[in-house]
């Protein structure tokens, strides 16, 4: 079976890929995005997401959360590459340093915050139980996938959300994610 390359479109922003097939791209070339307060991400530049993993790298200034606390209906795992960080896991505080692995089965409770100094996370994620086919031939949330959850120490860490918000303000005290070209965030 020949498996065609993927299509990589320049834009001001940085690589990004389009439909489906194989494809090579570095980190420092691709599309990221940004948030004053929740820090820059990539999904490696893409429009829609990977059908069965969710992959991307966050690199997160001092203090800064990857997400508001919550639990997800598929598994998740970081790493992280340099810094030192935060995990908030179960209503439990964990440092973490270069190096360290974290997995969180389905539906465990979590965010990671930067640290001192801040850090670099890379992150992969299934997609069994989380993503669906919507009516416009896209992939989309299910109903269930994830549920941002009220927690004193997710909030003490500016990473969870008030009582009574609604799911859909989880993030609204953040300004929106924008698309920016790579920044040398990586060194």
């Amino acid at each position: 079976m020949d498996v065609p390359e993927a299509q990589l479109e320049e834009t001001e922003h940085g690589l990004v890929y389009k439909g489906d097939g194989w494809f090579v791209v570095n980190a420092e070339e691709v599309r990221w995005r940004e948030s004053e307060g929740i820090g820059r991400s990539t999904n490696f530049g893409g429009d829609t997401i990977f059908d069965q993993i969710g992959i991307g790298i966050d690199v997160l200034g001092p203090g800064q959360p990857m997400s508001m606390y919550h639990w997800e209906s598929d598994q998740e795992n970081f790493v992280v590459l340099s810094g030192t960080a935060t995990l908030i896991i179960e209503g439990q505080e964990r440092a973490l340093r270069r190096w360290d692995f974290v997995h969180c089965p389905p539906f465990a409770e979590h965010t990671i915050v930067g640290g001192p100094e801040g850090c670099v996370v890379f992150g992969v994620g299934a997609r069994e139980r989380h993503t669906e086919i919507g009516p416009d031939g896209e992939r989309q949330g299910k109903e269930g996938e994830s549920e941002y959850t009220v927690n004193d120490t997710a909030l003490k860490y500016g990473a969870g959300i008030e009582p009574g918000t609604p799911q859909n303000e989880a993030y609204s005290r953040f300004p929106p994610r924008r698309y920016v070209a790579y920044g040398g965030w990586l060194d």
